[in-house]
Formats: structure tokens, C-alpha cells, sequence
């Protein structure tokens, strides 16, 4: 991931390591504590400001976690929290600086990141698991998602689609680069097509009407409400009140959930 790596910051693998546990240490850390910025005086009277989405980056090359660091902290609505090397120091570190979003590799020393990903949703299920990786095989793909991954973002990606990956998924989306998109559609048609053999009739979703089945089906496929919205020709409150009763239905609480109750469904196909 050139983009990444060539905007790797002066201070090398030790001084990136010395920052992994420093929840208030630097400009990243500070900036991402509390609910909402104190904005002073020149704030603006009654105005609040949105404080910076806090993310902890964790792979186990320090080269890169620097790089992701350098390329996140341009932005000023994302914060890094802190960097982890090794899928245990992830876990630990997630649950003591909560951050919004844990960047995780697949790959790593100790606790790979299918396994962390388990424990950090564990221990708590708000925090939100974007996967960063060099595989985009199905081994990976279908068991990190199944463990609570809200995206999958591939290290060849753009740099700008890591940061537009980050925002999405912490408004409730569910991101997969589109190679990782097509393996899941294909990897989910051959489930269907194997489980289908012989049967005549597609069947029934837990009682769900046939427009909350096509509304399931986009979120799965990674739509945003207001593109659901515009592929059905409905509005986008008519999407939300679907998108609320297919999860009291289905006693299901995000798009996560949502996405891997389709795939296990066989609701995604190649024609989608």
C-alpha cells in the first residue's frame, strides 16, 4: 500500500511504539477525549463541535502503523488514540481507551485479528472493527465477518478510501472493498446454489414482507439509506421504518448482523 507506507512519519519503529499505549499523550490522543470539543470563546456561543472520531490502529509492522498514523491525523475529524503491534495488546488497549473504531490487520503475532475481533466486541459491542489487509481470500473474509467485522478494507485501497471507510463505518455501515464484495456475493451464491439443490420455491425470510427482503438485501450489499432509498424509489423514511421493523423481526441490532444474517440466508446473488 504505497500510499501508506511513502508517508511514513520521521520517527521510526521506536518512537511509534512508545506512543502505542499513551492514550493522552500527542495531539491525536488529546484531541479524542470526552463526548463533545470544550469549544472556547471563539467556538461561538451554543455551538457544539463534533469531537474527532478516535480510532486505534493495529498491525504489527511499525512502519505502517506510522504511516496510517501520518495519513489519519491530516484529517481533523479522526483522532489515533493509540497503536498496537500484536492482536492481545489490540484487545487491551480497546478496552481501555474505547476508541470508536479499532483499525485491525488479520495477520498478526499471538491473536490474529479474527480472534480479536471477537474479544474487543465482547468486552464491548459498540466499538466498531474495520479490517485492514493484504488477503482477500474467503478464508479470511467469511470468518471476520461472522466474528463482528463492520468492513473490510483491502492495503492496495487508496488512501482516501481508508479515511471514507473509517467515517462510514461509525455511522453504521457496513464497508467491504469490492473485491471482498465480489467474494462475498460468489462465496454466498455457491452456499445458496449447494443448501438450494432440489428446492423449488425460494424461501420465505422469518416473515418478512418482500419489499423488507429487498431492503435487507441492499443493506447487505452495503447501501446507505438514502441510496435504498433512491434504488427503490421510496423515501428515505420509508427505508429507516423498514430497516427498524427488519431488525425487531429478526431480533438483529446493526448492519453487521443484518449483512451476515443475509449471507447465511442466501439473500445476495450474483445477479445483485
Amino acid at each position: 500500500m504505497s500510499e501508506f507506507a511513502g508517508r511514513t512519519g520521521p520517527g521510526g519503529a521506536g518512537d511509534a511504539a512508545g506512543r502505542r499505549a499513551d492514550p493522552a499523550g500527542g495531539a491525536g490522543a488529546a484531541s479524542g477525549a470526552g463526548g463533545r470539543e470544550p469549544g472556547g470563546p471563539e467556538a461561538g456561543a451554543g455551538r457544539e463541535v463534533q469531537r474527532p472520531i478516535r480510532v486505534l490502529v493495529c498491525d504489527d509492522h511499525a512502519i505502517l502503523r506510522d504511516g496510517i498514523r501520518t495519513l489519519l491525523e491530516a484529517h481533523p475529524d479522526i483522532a489515533v488514540v493509540g497503536e498496537a503491534a500484536d492482536g492481545r495488546e489490540a484487545v487491551e488497549l480497546a478496552r481501555r481507551l474505547q476508541p470508536d473504531v479499532v483499525l485491525l490487520d488479520i495477520g498478526m503475532p499471538g491473536m490474529n485479528g479474527i480472534e480479536a475481533t471477537r474479544a474487543i466486541l465482547k468486552q464491548r459491542p459498540e466499538t466498531r472493527v474495520l479490517i485492514l489487509s493484504m488477503h482477500d481470500n474467503e478464508e479470511y473474509i467469511f470468518p471476520i465477518l461472522e466474528a463482528g467485522a463492520a468492513g473490510y478494507v483491502l492495503k492496495r485501497s487508496a488512501a482516501t478510501e481508508l479515511v471514507s471507510a473509517l467515517r462510514a463505518v461509525v455511522q453504521g455501515h457496513t464497508i467491504l472493498h469490492p473485491d471482498v464484495a465480489a467474494k462475498v456475493v460468489s462465496g454466498a451464491a455457491r452456499r445458496q446454489k449447494g443448501e438450494g439443490a432440489g428446492e423449488g420455491a425460494p424461501r420465505r425470510v422469518d416473515g418478512l414482507t418482500e419489499r423488507e427482503t429487498e431492503v435487507l438485501t441492499l443493506i447487505a450489499q452495503g447501501l446507505t439509506n438514502q441510496e435504498i432509498a433512491d434504488r427503490l424509489f421510496i423515501s428515505i423514511k420509508t427505508v429507516q421504518a423498514h430497516r427498524s421493523n427488519i431488525m425487531e423481526k429478526l431480533d438483529l441490532h446493526d448492519a453487521v448482523e443484518l449483512t451476515k444474517y443475509a449471507i447465511r440466508h442466501g439473500l445476495i446473488s450474483l445477479d445483485d
